[in-house]
């Protein structure tokens, strides 16, 4: 087995094995990751590039609004869900313009809601 396969199998494991709260922690990490890796690429005016880490954080943020409960959540998913909705499309704009303060502003929200998940 080759290094590259020996990680995808580790990560693959570590995502099988993963409590529910972990994983919403590591989607949460994968969008501020791609989010910081789009912000680079447009500084490199990498069109291609930033488009295809925009396009990646946007399905975490889709995976997110079909997943919410809202008979259990209530408000808080509704509110949760304008906020998704607000990012997705403030990233399809962002991606439109190449507009990096957009992108920025979308990453401060993933990180605040991360930091809040993470201290459930």
């Amino acid at each position: 087995m080759n290094q590259a396969n020996a990680y995808n199998a580790y990560k693959n494991n570590e995502v099988m094995a993963a409590s529910r709260n972990k994983l919403v922690l590591m989607l949460y990490d994968g969008a501020i990751k791609n989010l910081k890796l789009a912000e680079i690429a447009m500084r490199e005016n990498k069109i291609e590039t930033t488009n295809n880490y925009l396009k990646k954080t946007q399905d975490i943020i889709a995976e997110f609004m079909a997943t919410l409960d809202f008979e259990q959540g209530g408000e808080i998913a509704n509110n949760l869900y304008q906020l998704y909705e607000y990012m997705y499309h403030k990233l399809i704009r962002a991606n439109i313009d190449k507009d990096s303060q957009s992108v920025v502003e979308v990453r401060g929200y993933m990180e605040e809601l991360r930091e809040t998940w993470a201290q459930i």
